[in-house]
C-alpha cells in the first residue's frame, strides 16, 4: 500500500479514537453525576461561620472590653438606605425610612405654634436611613435587619476606619419573622473582608457581659457595654406572631439595628434589633432607657440557608392561640397551667379540617408537649408543609389526639389579610378633617412608635380642615379630653362625641415626643 493510499486509513482510525474518547468522557460524567462524585457548585451555597458553643468563662480584667472591641470593629458595618415613599409614610426608627436630620430626630418638626401642616396629595419622595449589620463570610455577605432594608432602592455600606468610602450591596434574602436579612456587596473593598465569628446565643444568661456595636444616630462604630438582662423575652414581629428575644441593658439606639451583640469572646449571639421607650420617663424623644433586644444568633442562624435562597419555608396550621390565665385553669377543667389556648380557628384551614376548635388547650404537638403558646408557634413554623402530624388537645377535661396536616405559611398574603381586618379606617372628617388606622406592629416600626403605645394614628389631614393647623400624618393619638384612646375606633367615637363648635383638648405623639394641642370641631 502506497504513502498516498494509507492516509485515508490513518485519519479514519484517528477520527474513531477521538470519538470513543469523547463518548468515554460523556459516560463518565453521567456516571459520576449519578453516584455524585462531581463536585456540588458553590454558586448557590455560603458558607456559614461555625458556632462556638463552649462554655463562657474567666476573668473580666481592665482590657477585656477594649480588646473585643478591637477584634470586632472591623467585621461591623454602617449601612444607609435610600428608598421611595409616600410623603405621608416617612419615619425613621431603627433604619426605617425617614429624616437624616439630627435635630430632626431629637426635637421634632414644630409644634403647636408652627406654620400650618396641611395634607398634600400623596407623591413619591427619597427618603433616606441607617442601620447596621456585620459580615460573616469573605464572599461580602453581610447581616443586618430586614427592618433596615425592607423596601429600599439603594444600600451603601461603609467599613470599619474608612469613613469615606460607600460600597453598593444588594438584598438577597429577608425575613420578618426573626426580622433578619441577608445583603451581598456588589462592591467590595480590595482588602480582605474581616468575618464575625458565631457564639452560642442558647448559653447566655441573665448577668452576662455583653457588647453592642453599632451606627447610632449616625455615629459609626459605637461601643456600648452591659450584661443580658433577660432571655426568651417575646417580641412582637408581625400580626399575631412574636419571636423569642435576648433583652439588654446595652446602649441601643436608632442606627443600632443590624449591629451585632457580642459576648466577651468577642461572638456573635444576637441581632439588636429594638428598644422600648417610656415617653414619660424620657419625657419626649426616642432613645436608650436601658431595655434593649436582640434576636438570637441561633435563631437567625438556622434561617441563613433560606435567606441565602432567597426564600424561608415554614410550615402553619391556621389557629390563633395565646397563654392561659391563671383563672381560667379552673373554667377550662386543666390539672395545671400549660399548653396554648386556642382562641380562633378560621374555617377552612388545617387545623379546622383536623377538627380543632376554639376552646381547645393545645399541650402536645408532635410528640413534644406544649408548655406555653410560643412553644407551639415555634415548633409549627419549624414543621416542613404536607407533614401530617399528631396534635394533642385537651377539651372538657379529657384528652383528644387530632391529626393535622401542616400547610407552607404565606406570610405576606396572611398580614394583608389581618391588615384589612384590623385596619379598617374610622373616617371622623365631620368636623375634625381626619382619617385614623390602628396601630399594627408594622405601623409601629415604620413610625417609631414605641412599644406598648396604644392609640390611633392620623393618616390624612384635611386641606382648610380645623385640624390641618395642628395635626399632621403620622400623628398618634394618645387621648382626647384626657381620656385614654386605645384605639381608632375609641379616638372615633370620642372625637363624634364632641358637640360643633367645641374646642377639644388631644395628647398626641410626633417624632417620639407628646405634645397637647387643642382643636376646635366645625
Amino acid at each position: 500500500m502506497s504513502w498516498l493510499d494509507s492516509a485515508p486509513s490513518r485519519k479514519t482510525t484517528a477520527f474513531y479514537v477521538v470519538l470513543i474518547a469523547v463518548a468515554s468522557l460523556v459516560v463518565g460524567m453521567v456516571i459520576a453525576s449519578r453516584l455524585d462524585l462531581t463536585p456540588a457548585s458553590s454558586a448557590q451555597t455560603m458558607p456559614i461561620p461555625a458556632t462556638n458553643s463552649a462554655p463562657l468563662g474567666g476573668p473580666v480584667d481592665a482590657t477585656t472590653f477594649r480588646n473585643i472591641a478591637k477584634l470586632a470593629s472591623p467585621m461591623v458595618v454602617s449601612i444607609r438606605t435610600e428608598s421611595r415613599q409616600r410623603t405621608q409614610d416617612l419615619s425613621e426608627f431603627f433604619g426605617a425610612p425617614g429624616s437624616d436630620d439630627l435635630l430632626e430626630r431629637f426635637f421634632g418638626g414644630g409644634g403647636p405654634g408652627a406654620a400650618p401642616q396641611q395634607r398634600r396629595q400623596p407623591r413619591e419622595q427619597t427618603t433616606r436611613a441607617a442601620g447596621s449589620g456585620f459580615i460573616i463570610n469573605k464572599e461580602g455577605y453581610i447581616l443586618t435587619n430586614n427592618h433596615v432594608v425592607e423596601g429600599a432602592t439603594k444600600i451603601e455600606v461603609q467599613f470599619f476606619d474608612d469613613e469615606d468610602s460607600y460600597y453598593a450591596a444588594k438584598v438577597v434574602g429577608r425575613d420578618p419573622l426573626t426580622d433578619s436579612a441577608l445583603i451581598q456587596l456588589t462592591e467590595k473593598p480590595s482588602r480582605p473582608l474581616s468575618e464575625a465569628k458565631f457564639g452560642d446565643s442558647s448559653l447566655m444568661e441573665p448577668g452576662d457581659w455583653v457588647m453592642a456595636i453599632g451606627n447610632p444616630f449616625g455615629l459609626a462604630h459605637t461601643i456600648s457595654v452591659g450584661v443580658v438582662s433577660a432571655t426568651q423575652r417575646s417580641f412582637p414581629v408581625a400580626e399575631q406572631r412574636s419571636a423569642n428575644v435576648l433583652q439588654t441593658d446595652a446602649a441601643i439606639n436608632p442606627g443600632n439595628s443590624g449591629g451585632p451583640l457580642l459576648n466577651v469572646r468577642g461572638e456573635v449571639i444576637g441581632i439588636n434589633t429594638a428598644i422600648y421607650s417610656n415617653q414619660n420617663m424620657l419625657g419626649g424623644g426616642a432613645g436608650n432607657i436601658g431595655i434593649g433586644f436582640a434576636i438570637p444568633i441561633n435563631t437567625v442562624r438556622e434561617v441563613l440557608p433560606g435567606l441565602r435562597s432567597g426564600k424561608i419555608t415554614r410550615g402553619r396550621i391556621g389557629v390563633l392561640v395565646r397563654a392561659i390565665q391563671p383563672e381560667e385553669v379552673e373554667a377550662l377543667n386543666l390539672k395545671e397551667r400549660k399548653g396554648a389556648l386556642v382562641s380562633s380557628v378560621p374555617a377552612g384551614g388545617p387545623a379546622a379540617l383536623a377538627g380543632i376548635k376554639p376552646g381547645d388547650v393545645i399541650v402536645e404537638f408532635n410528640g413534644k408537649p406544649v408548655v406555653k403558646s410560643d412553644d407551639l408557634v415555634q415548633q409549627v413554623v419549624r414543621t416542613a408543609p404536607g407533614t401530617t402530624v399528631p396534635v394533642k388537645v385537651q377539651r372538657d377535661g379529657k384528652d383528644h389526639t387530632l391529626n393535622v396536616k401542616v400547610e407552607e405559611l404565606d406570610l405576606e398574603s396572611e398580614t394583608n389579610r389581618q391588615s384589612r381586618n384590623d385596619t379598617t379606617p374610622d373616617d371622623t372628617g365631620a368636623g375634625f378633617g381626619i382619617t385614623l388606622n390602628n396601630i399594627t406592629p408594622d405601623v409601629a416600626r415604620r413610625l417609631e412608635i414605641p412599644a406598648g403605645t396604644r392609640g390611633a394614628v392620623i393618616t390624612e389631614v384635611e386641606p382648610d380642615s380645623p385640624a390641618a393647623r395642628w395635626l399632621r400624618p403620622n400623628d398618634v393619638i394618645l387621648q382626647v379630653n384626657r381620656q385614654v384612646v386605645s384605639n381608632a375606633s375609641e379616638a372615633g367615637q370620642a372625637l363624634r362625641a364632641v358637640p360643633a363648635g367645641r374646642a377639644v383638648g388631644m395628647l398626641i405623639l410626633r417624632n417620639g415626643e407628646e405634645q397637647f394641642v387643642t382643636v376646635r370641631k366645625q
